[in-house]
């Protein structure tokens, strides 16, 4: 599939007579009056139409994936987005920081400021034994992985990490110095 550009030229032209003692001198109070707006053309002075192709461009094919959007205090939903860079960034609300805290075939898609930014604590992510793994702050995006790319989650993959994800709830452990505080959370 191309784009073409078409260029639209409509043709509008009218009569008028004037006495002058020349022609440049005619055409002079003319344009004068044209530019005063004596005169104004309108849709009774169409005499024609052209069209003439100017430009022509390959499209570029758009290509979309179908992912989970998890946002703070909210259920996950299955969304559509675009593969490119600009659809991502548009999608958590910054530049992107790519995770892959599972052995699925999947990343997760986040702002990589969202915490230092104070976005909302959204989803913690733990290991295999229960422990905390890291705290995600703003919305992301649960991906496939293809190849080379990122792809569509699969039903199974959808059906799985909207179940992982579906509590908008957080808990962590913070430990600071040689002090060990522990303070639970759940939202």
């Amino acid at each position: 599939m191309k784009k073409f550009d078409v260029e639209i030229t409509e043709t509008l032209q009218r009569k008028v007579s004037v006495e002058a003692a020349s022609q440049e001198d005619a055409e002079r109070m003319v344009t004068q009056a044209w530019n005063n707006q004596d005169y104004v053309l309108d849709s009774g002075d169409f005499t024609g139409v052209g069209f003439k192709t100017v430009g022509e461009h390959e499209l570029a094919e758009t290509r979309t994936m179908d992912v989970l959007l998890v946002q703070p205090n909210a259920y996950p939903k299955k969304i559509s987005v675009g593969t490119e860079l600009e659809d991502l960034q548009a999608m958590v609300g910054g530049d992107i920081e790519v995770t892959y805290p599972f052995e699925d075939e999947v990343a997760i898609i986040l702002n990589e400021s969202g915490k230092i930014n104070g976005l909302p604590l959204n989803r913690a992510i733990y290991t295999e034994d229960g422990d905390m793994q890291d705290i995600y702050a703003g919305d992301f995006l649960v991906v496939g992985l293809t190849e080379d790319d990122f792809g569509s989650l699969t039903s199974e993959q959808m059906q799985k990490f909207e179940e992982q994800f579906h509590q908008p709830r957080c808990s962590f452990v913070w430990v600071a110095a040689s002090w060990r505080f522990r303070f639970r959370m759940t939202w």
